[in-house]
């Protein structure tokens, strides 16, 4: 039978669940376990897909083609599992799928309410993500916070599911603040103690205390803990701020977290192996060298919205023992006649122009890309970046000096030359190529180099693609068109050859990126940046 551990927060938001649920997980999958991870997010959105990411942060996507939230790509992250559709589950899905069943007639005439019907499609999903991952154990981080009404339905369900399962196969891990007053110079356990009398009072029991605190508790504060909150005092583990958050496993592991874990679930303490672990936390800690990479975008203002670009970005890094720092850019700004792009970029070792939607900042972005490929600075596009440096190059290479895309061109209803034609109407599967597709890579290019393969697969987020009317031109001025996906003859990436680096794709490589092996083109990418002598 599949073990689960629910992971809550209270007190406060923003104390780390989600870091520690996916360190839950690592531990226990170093142990030998095959682990999976799963997201409540109480927002009444079916995904993230619609939201503004300066207000929610990046959408990522899973290999099946969900659109979720940006913990999911941190949960992947951390534990190097592909995660798929039962990971990311709102309340907005939850209500969308009651109320689907209702008009279909499933609960045969019932008055359909919260208990047990939401309950019940609730531990579905829980149950379900058990059935499709197959998994030893399945961690589940409950977003908000205890006391939030949005959540009150999640925390309902986790009650019966600790009753349904029993503590055997259901371990239940409080995130809370341990405050310290500087005037008294105390920490406090008062806010921790109400936080788990309020779970207590919906119905949930909680099994161990994840306290989040400047330094160290003494064993007089956990020994206090463990009194008011009916918790074993070695179950109160300390949180305390780290060099980099490839630390924070280890500081578990060192409280031994996973073997109170396996121990409710009677499972065998198999050993740790977190040898590759320590080894990234010494090279992080050991960066040598650093290096600026500028990233051009108009979702700047919350650096969240390119949060798994940023980290491909820093594992790349790893490898080179470089430290990367972003040279933050909104595009917008660069629209305007009187900015100085040369100083813009004048510490930029290179340029990314990731993906994105819509016209904002669209010709601050080509800008970007004109000074990169004619400076010959290494450029990565990503998405949209991919569409842009096709644009530019049509515009001031091919002399196609209209040339746009209906995706962004806001001064005519129609452009002139539509370099980037809606998916929709050149290629029937959809308006949106989502998840996981097959590139089929051409040899004797830097891709193929690169990626040391004919086939790979990367994962899409896009609804516009290359318009192939004018493969031919492009082409004949020196663009590569170096993999397709033959389904669908749809362009995957170009690049420029001419160039010491300048490579777009369609695809998303961050999403598949790790800490111990970065995406290729990105790992490529900061490498010729790194040992670039300009």
């Amino acid at each position: 039978m599949t073990k689960y551990v629910f992971v809550t927060g209270g007190v406060v938001s923003g104390l780390g669940k989600g870091i520690t649920a996916s360190s839950i997980a690592l531990l226990l999958k170093s142990r030998g376990y095959k682990v999976f991870m799963q997201k409540f997010d109480p927002y009444f959105n079916v995904d993230p897909g619609t939201m503004n990411p300066i207000q929610h942060g990046e959408v990522f996507v899973t290999y099946d083609g969900c659109e979720t939230d940006l913990d999911l790509g941190h949960y992947e992250r951390f534990i190097d599992e592909e995660l798929n559709y039962s990971s990311n589950i709102t309340s907005g899905k939850i209500f969308k799928s009651v109320i689907e069943k209702e008009r279909h007639g499933d609960y045969l005439g019932a008055t359909v309410q919260m208990i047990p019907h939401v309950t019940n499609e609730i531990k579905n999903k829980v149950y379900e993500a058990g059935h499709s991952s197959g998994a030893d154990i399945v961690i589940t981080e409950v977003g908000g916070t205890v006391g939030d009404i949005e959540s009150e339905v999640f925390i309902e369900t986790l009650r019966q599911i600790q009753y349904e399962i029993g503590s055997s196969n259901s371990f239940f891990v409080h995130c809370t603040l341990v405050p310290f007053i500087m005037g008294s110079n105390e920490l406090k356990t008062k806010p921790t103690q109400n936080s788990v009398k309020d779970l207590r009072n919906r119905g949930v029991r909680t099994d161990a205390l994840v306290c989040r605190a400047p330094f160290e508790t003494p064993n007089s504060i956990k020994e206090k803990l463990s009194l008011f909150c009916s918790i074993a005092k070695e179950n109160v583990i300390d949180s305390i701020d780290v060099n980099n958050i490839y630390e924070i496993p280890i500081n578990y592991y060192n409280q031994k977290l996973d073997e109170i874990i396996l121990k409710q679930f009677d499972l065998p303490i198999k050993r740790a192996n977190l040898t590759e672990l320590k080894k990234l936390i010494t090279t992080v800690n050991n960066l040598k060298k650093e290096i600026e990479i500028a990233l051009v975008g108009k979702y700047v203002e919350l650096h969240d919205a390119y949060i798994s670009v940023v980290e491909a970005l820093d594992h790349a890094g790893y490898n080179y023992n470089v430290k990367i720092k972003i040279n933050w850019i909104n595009s917008e700004l660069l629209e305007a006649k009187k900015t100085n792009i040369k100083s813009v970029f004048k510490n930029s070792k290179g340029i990314v122009v990731p993906g994105g939607f819509g016209n904002r900042g669209i010709e601050g972005k080509i800008k970007a890309i004109n000074y990169a490929r004619e400076n010959n600075i290494p450029f990565l596009g990503i998405g949209l970046g991919m569409q842009l440096a096709i644009v530019e190059f049509a515009r001031n290479v091919c002399s196609l000096e209209n040339a746009n895309s209906t995706e962004f061109d806001s001064n005519t209803k129609e452009p002139v030359i539509d370099l980037m034609a809606d998916q929709k109407s050149i290629v029937n599967i959809g308006t949106m190529r989502l998840g996981n597709y097959e590139c089929t890579i051409k040899k004797d290019t830097l891709v193929y180099k690169i990626y040391k393969a004919k086939k790979i697969l990367e994962r899409h987020r896009n609804r516009y693609e290359f318009n192939n009317n004018y493969k031919e031109i492009l082409e004949e001025n020196g663009m590569v068109f170096s993999s397709i996906n033959e389904k669908t003859n749809l362009v995957e990436t170009i690049e420029l050859p001419k160039l010491k680096y300048f490579i777009a794709c369609q695809f998303h490589p961050e999403f598949k990126s790790r800490p111990l092996s970065p995406a290729p083109l990105f790992d490529s990418f900061v490498k010729t940046c790194a040992l670039d002598k300009k």
